[in-house]
């Protein structure tokens, strides 16, 4: 798959004066490193319902995985728009993340197995050793038995806290 480099701004209106946009790199770089996320999807009654999940960046989108008759897989199925979120629980550092775009079921046997990978090599112990939490949902993923997902990202928002403040949007065209 191709890599889509996104179109950067600085939403000037939200940030500091001198501020600069945050490279993608970095903020991609979040991505790839934050362990928790919380996944915001849409209700049929048009009631949002959010929960955190685990998340990966893999081949130019987030993935992540959840059982057929979870909430947020019935949601799904009526909307596929959602959005994905990470950052600090603090005010005064930090680089927060939202991504938003449309998901679609993985069933690729080939993206199913570059997933799983990915998940194991981020999560380590917490995938692969008999006593970590997660343990087995590598090998769940391989054999189909969970919904997997991919987001496609259309557009991204970087927030820089601290006292150089900035909002950055990365769009995806």
């Amino acid at each position: 798959m191709d890599v889509r480099e996104p179109l950067t701004v600085l939403d000037a209106g939200f940030s500091s004066e001198g501020a600069h946009p945050t490279e993608w790199a970095e903020g991609r770089q979040k991505l790839e490193a934050a362990e928790v996320f919380w996944l915001s999807t849409v209700r049929p009654d048009g009631r949002p319902h959010v929960t955190p999940l685990l998340s990966v960046w893999c081949a130019d989108g987030m993935y992540f995985c959840t059982g057929p008759d979870e909430r947020k897989a019935k949601n799904l199925k009526r909307n596929q728009r959602c959005i994905l979120t990470t950052g600090r629980n603090t005010l005064d550092e930090g680089l927060d993340v939202v991504v938003e775009g449309h998901v679609a079921k993985v069933r690729v046997k080939s993206e199913l197995e570059q997933v799983a990978s990915t998940y194991e090599s981020k999560y380590g112990e917490h995938l692969t050793d008999p006593e970590g939490t997660w343990f087995g949902l590598g090998e769940t993923i391989r054999r189909g038995e969970v919904l997997v997902y991919r987001l496609t990202p259309t557009t991204v928002l970087g927030f820089v806290k601290g006292k150089q403040f900035s909002q950055t949007r990365w769009r995806f065209v």
